[in-house]
């Protein structure tokens, strides 16, 4: 199961470890969100133990929605050690974002 990330604990999961992380910013009222929620938990399985696979609600943690400038949701965001390197905003493919995760940890 993706793990679940709030303006309270990002910090100490996300900026201040080393490694991979997949963010997914969505809402539950979000048509979207509900379509590519599966792939999320899907490759929170798939990377157990090489990347961190997690969730924000933006309803419920406007502080992460606001520094990363998410207007728009799904967002999704790729951090190594902390520093985001790639985003994409929309649906995705599991294949896409596998792809976005393996080339990061090919350069880890």
């Amino acid at each position: 199961m993706a793990f679940q990330l709030t303006d309270g604990n990002f910090q100490q999961e996300v900026l201040d470890k080393k490694g991979i992380a997949l963010v997914d910013f969505w809402a539950e009222w979000c048509g979207p969100c509900k379509m590519i929620g599966p792939v999320v938990e899907e490759l929170s399985k798939d990377y157990d133990g090489k990347a961190l696979i997690a969730k924000v609600d933006v309803d419920e943690n406007a502080e992460l929605t606001q520094r990363y400038g998410v207007r728009n949701i799904p967002t999704i965001l790729i951090l190594k050690d902390g520093e985001v390197v790639d985003k994409h905003v929309g649906f995705a493919t599991k294949e896409a974002l596998a792809q976005k995760i393996e080339a990061q940890l090919a350069t880890a």
